[in-house]
């Protein structure tokens, strides 16, 4: 039994609020890179001429790659280095990844451009996690957590709305300092650029200290290893449920865009703005659920109390995944929203948890741990299952059929793996297990 590592007292919410919204803007910018691409890939796939199968590979298999493996590395680097260095580092690989997206020739240095783009975003959530804990004490963790979080789903949403809004300006000529750029490169080109503007506030943050620390930053990995396993009866159907409902989104985010292409006959400066909106403010709503019912929890009598609201969050998604075949666009609008809201609570509560329940000293690993296997399964399974699932339909006119089968399925074991986190929870970070079993 190790003996918990004191730390100064946190610093008040409001004083660590200026920090919270660095990270916030810094969460933004990286998200909006990340997902830039799936708002005009019908132009890059007929410029490049590619298939579906080739663009499930550059978004999902590239974020997967970088996801499996960078980012349990990565988690290790943020429970043992400066991570505010870490973060600015990582953004700087973002940026680099945006910018070759702009200039790519063929699949090959597309593919390379997206893993550089997920390497840094990814990378950059986990430092951004690990800090946001040490600047607050636990109890307001689900209210940090919202506002970083809510520079993600911004991030995801500045991606369709962001981008689709430069893609219509350079297609009726409106940019013509980039005349020579088509209008997916061109976009990808500007939002390049303005990362590197928004990057700035980075500079001025200053590490904090490390908090709930049970063994020791610098502990031997082996010790790491064995602190893990003593916690792989919550750990494990935590990340299940979790990376179930990253499988459900990342699928939706990925083929949503060409649904309505392909069946509804929109075009990217039609469904733009407000499937931007849609999923700003199913997400931010969202994350505004997830934090406080993460908080209030946190207050219950209930073992795995904390998780209840996850609990909730992915019964409610698996109705809402049926939005691909909805017979009209607002239909398909409506319940993809509340698939976003879904996620967004999840993700936000289970970030809270293993910032609550886990020892200083593992949750970098644990972070990254997670990122892996939801990089994995949820960007490079999610996207090739929907491909494949609709090619056993019939080919890719079932695309729609096959993405609502992915995401009711995934939707339900996220139900049932949260059930059982629930009642495998420990009652702390640096408790001794044994009282929790």
């Amino acid at each position: 039994m190790t003996t918990p590592i004191s730390a100064p007292p946190a610093i008040g919410f409001g004083r660590a609020l200026p920090s919270l919204l660095a990270l916030t803007l810094a969460m933004t910018i990286g998200f909006a890179m990340m997902g830039s691409f799936a708002t005009v890939q019908e132009s890059v796939k007929a410029e490049l001429r590619l298939t579906d199968t080739m663009l499930a590979l550059i978004q999902g298999a590239s974020a997967a790659l970088a996801l499996v493996v960078c980012s349990i590395p990565v988690g290790i680097l943020v429970d043992r280095v400066n991570r505010v260095r870490l973060m600015i580092g990582l953004a700087l690989v973002w940026t680099l990844g945006t910018a070759l997206t702009a200039v790519a020739t063929g699949t090959v240095m597309l593919f390379a451009a997206r893993v550089l783009t997920a390497t840094g975003t990814t990378g950059a959530l986990t430092a951004a996690l690990s800090l946001t804990a040490d600047l607050c004490a636990p109890a307001q963790r689900g209210r940090a957590m919202l506002i970083v979080n809510l520079g993600k789903i911004a991030g995801i949403a500045g991606a369709f709305a962001l981008g689709g809004w430069l893609f219509g300006r350079f297609s009726s000529g409106a940019m013509p300092v980039f005349s020579g750029l088509s209008p997916w490169r061109g976009t990808h080109a500007v939002l390049a650029m303005l990362s590197l503007a928004v990057i700035v506030p980075l500079l001025l943050l200053r590490e904090p200290a490390r908090r709930e620390v049970a063994a020791s930053i610098r502990a031997p990995f082996a010790v790491l290893v064995g602190e893990l396993w003593s916690r792989r009866r919550f750990l494990i159907p935590l990340f299940v449920g979790q990376v179930a409902v990253v499988m459900a989104d990342n699928a939706a985010l990925v083929w949503a865009a060409p649904v309505l292409s392909r069946h509804f006959g929109l075009q990217p400066g039609d469904f733009a703005g407000w499937m931007g909106a849609l999923i700003l403010v199913s997400g931010l709503a969202g994350t505004v659920l997830g934090g406080f019912a993460a908080d209030i929890g946190q207050k219950s009598e209930i073992r795995g109390g904390l998780l209840i609201g996850a609990l909730a969050a992915a019964a409610l998604g698996v109705p809402a995944a049926l939005f691909p075949v909805g017979p009209t666009v607002t239909w398909f609008a409506i319940a993809l929203g509340t698939l976003t809201l879904c996620g967004a609570v999840t993700g936000l509560i289970t970030s809270v948890a293993l910032t609550v329940l886990i020892p200083n000293e593992l949750r970098g690993l644990c972070i990254g741990a997670f990122i892996a296997i939801a990089g994995l399964i949820g960007f490079g399974i999610a996207p090739s299952l929907v491909t494949w699932t609709s090619s056993v339909l019939g080919g890719e006119s079932h695309l729609g059929t096959a993405l609502a089968i992915v995401g009711v399925a995934t939707s339900l074991l996220s139900v049932v793996a949260f059930l059982v986190a629930i009642r495998t929870a420990p009652l702390s970070a640096t408790a001794n297990l044994s009282d929790s079993s």
